[in-house]
């Protein structure tokens, strides 16, 4: 098809879209359908590639559609095809992605027709439609009489679109259509998964977590955290008069080290050694592991900035910055570091010594508001690019925007610190004369060490979890309900732990909570509910309706939670979620969200003994074939939760696993294949 490139680009869509429509596309692609039929396959196809005119004309065909799906890849799921060498169940995984994306859009379109119809028939005007660069406007409006007619273009401002055929007006994208999109994806479903990139071994057993770099109290019932040996007045400043704040030079013009290898890591090891305080922030993703990886780590000092890529170094990062982490001599100034200091306590044994929060500094001196994008603009007068704030940091390599993005939350927070530091002390001095026993400078360094003693706890699942996922309260749910959503709860989290997924990722508390209220007794019923978004599902389908099943037959034992939950929706009744209103799950993927969904607290507090979970040594119920990732599921083994004994069977490789054996096909069995069997009550 010829373009002429000096048309403005409406023109040429309009063009374009005029020649698809009025072309014979129905007869060309029986054509190619027919023609299709001629190709020859498997060992014949190998023998005519040895012949140049079939192997020429073939390869060329390859190379334009692998074009055309990077395209579709790039618009529709902002990730590049995947690559030669990636196996067939990454690239099936890449295609039912975007494909169901582009549903998804259709989907959201056609409801939004809808309303729009409807919405013009009841007050019999035609609706307006905001109008944005590239795409085009649904046509709502009734057809005049007459045939086909002339279409009135549609015009942005004094641009007005070129001819568009018949029954189309041509016109930019429709943000209500299109549904709001972020331009940087949470997740993009083609990264490989660093566990089985960088072999990350995790222990996701259903027991406590060790803190092993700590040493035990006496009882050996508790670890004592570095900070208890110390008080808040070791690191409180005495004298700021002589401290000048320097503001940092730009980021385009101060140096910086993307730290990926052991040697780099070593180096900047030293020179953390040679300074006396230094900015630190984290980028973590939750939604493909069960306890969550941390992707970056940003260090600056007052002269240079450093990321460090902690999915490549995750085993180095221990040893080479935990005592520096640790010296109470060294300041360390992070923004909200509650998550942060957690996440170090997990991935690498780091436990921090003398913590300048800015973000209780914020909260004491009253400011507008306490993040960092807010503390940015009014120390520094920087506007933070947050777009990033929730993308997919497991991306690699990283793209210049990202890297520019994390070294932005720590690249100011020195400059910053001095400043919250003087008017800090100024309010200490001005509160000298009151009763106040700590001054607002000393309240800081308390709160901060507060935030820095505390230890990471990995979720851990009781009879009563499911009894905290966000939303049951306000549900109404009978007690056939509440032991649907318990079965579905104890499913997941053994799914979860045994493949190093989320939660929310293997079956999100929004579908639990609907597949709960629509109770589907069979496998089409559920899989029409599920609408494919969930691969473990998915390809589970048989052993989840059989956990539904299960559940309503010992719905007896949660009558008493039924109950107790109707009695705390009437008396919180304002403050509940309804689940029907489309309201999603809490935001688990972002920096600082919670750990797990599961840890949203009831507003009422509801003691309830559901049908206990036994946990044992894994024995003949539970075959892992990597020897490696034994740890992965340690004591989940068989769950006799519901009456319902587990397994879960793992393929030797891969990110996902499969249902070992060997008729069994891939495609069917797909993601984290478990298999319930029933026991006798």
């Amino acid at each position: 098809m010829n373009v002429d490139h000096d048309q403005p680009p409406s023109a040429t869509k309009a063009q374009a879209l005029q020649t698809l429509t009025a072309g014979p596309l129905s007869s060309s692609v029986a054509k190619l359908a027919a023609s299709s039929r001629c190709i020859p396959s498997d060992k014949d196809f190998h023998f005519y590639r040895n012949f140049e005119e079939f192997k020429v004309p073939v390869e060329e065909i390859a190379r334009e559609s692998r074009s055309m799906l990077e395209a579709i890849g790039a618009a529709a799921a902002h990730a590049a095809f995947p690559d030669n060498d990636v196996d067939d169940d990454a690239a099936y995984d890449w295609l039912v992605n975007a494909n169901d994306d582009v549903l998804e859009r259709f989907d959201a379109s056609v409801d939004e027709f809808r309303k729009v119809r409807q919405e013009e028939e009841e007050t019999g005007r035609p609706a307006m439609h905001p109008m944005e660069e590239d795409g085009f406007q649904l046509v709502t409006g009734k057809k005049k009489k007459g045939g086909k007619g002339n279409v009135t273009p549609a015009a942005t401002g004094s641009e007005v679109a070129a001819v568009a055929p018949p029954g189309v007006t041509v016109a930019t994208k429709d943000k209500k259509t299109m549904g709001p999109k972020s331009k940087v994806p949470f997740h993009i479903p083609t990264i490989r998964r660093p566990q089985d990139e960088y072999n990350i071994v995790v222990n996701n057993a259903n027991m406590p977590f060790e803190h092993v770099w700590l040493q035990r109290s006496d009882d050996g019932l508790s670890f004592i955290h570095p900070l208890e040996k110390l008080s808040v007045l070791n690191f409180v400043d005495t004298n700021l008069g002589d401290v000048v704040p320097v503001k940092p030079p730009s980021i385009e013009s101060t140096p910086f080290k993307l730290v990926e290898e052991v040697k780099d890591l070593k180096e900047l090891a030293a020179k953390l050694r040679s300074v006396n305080e230094f900015a630190v922030d984290l980028e973590h993703n939750q939604y493909r592991s069960f306890q969550g990886l941390t992707c970056l780590m940003q260090i600056s000092t007052r002269t240079e900035d450093f990321i460090v890529d902690t999915l490549k170094l995750r085993i180095h990062i221990g040893p080479y910055l935990r005592e520096i982490f640790k010296d109470p001599a060294k300041r360390k100034v992070m923004h909200g570091a509650d998550r942060d200091i957690a996440w170090l306590q997990r991935d690498f044994g780091i436990y921090i010594c003398n913590l300048f929060d800015t973000h209780q500094a914020s909260k004491l001196l009253n400011l507008e508001r306490n993040s960092l994008e807010h503390i940015l603009h009014h120390f520094c007068e920087v506007t933070a690019n947050k777009e990033y704030q929730n993308a997919d940091w497991r991306l690699r390599p990283l793209p210049d925007e990202m890297i520019r993005y994390a070294r932005e939350d720590t690249h100011y927070l020195l400059y910053i610190y001095d400043l919250m530091r003087i008017k800090l002390f100024a309010l200490s001095k001005e509160s000298e004369s009151s009763e106040s026993s700590d001054t607002p400078l000393v309240e800081v360094y308390k709160r901060s060490y507060d935030v820095c003693i505390q230890l990471y706890e990995k979720e851990l699942l009781t009879e009563n979890s499911y009894l905290h996922i966000y939303g049951l309260q306000g549900a109404g749910f009978n007690a056939q309900q509440l032991a649907i959503v318990s079965g579905l709860c104890e499913w997941r989290d053994i799914v979860a732990r045994a493949e190093d997924e989320s939660t929310g990722y293997v079956l999100p508390n929004k579908s639990v909570l609907e597949i709960a209220k629509q109770m589907p007794l069979t496998t089409s019923k559920l899989r029409r509910l599920v609408k494919s978004k969930h691969p473990y599902v998915e390809h589970n389908l048989d052993t989840v309706v059989s956990i539904i099943r299960h559940s309503i037959q010992n719905a007896a034992s949660f009558e008493e939670a039924a109950q107790q939950l109707k009695e705390a929706q009437a008396v919180t009744a304002s403050d509940v979620v309804p689940v029907t209103d489309g309201t999603e799950d809490p935001p688990s993927h972002t920096r600082h969200s919670k750990e797990s969904s599961q840890h949203q607290a009831t507003s009422v507090p509801i003691k309830i003994k559901s049908n206990s979970l036994i946990f044992e040594p894994p024995k003949d119920s539970l075959t892992i074939a990597e020897q490696n990732r034994d740890a992965n599921v340690g004591a989940l083994s068989t769950a006799k939760g519901n009456g319902a004994a587990v397994q879960v069977l793992k393929k030797p490789t891969g990110a996902f696993g499969a249902l070992l054996g060997s008729s069994a096909s891939k495609r069917k069995l797909g993601p984290g294949k478990v298999c319930f069997r029933q026991t006798s009550q």
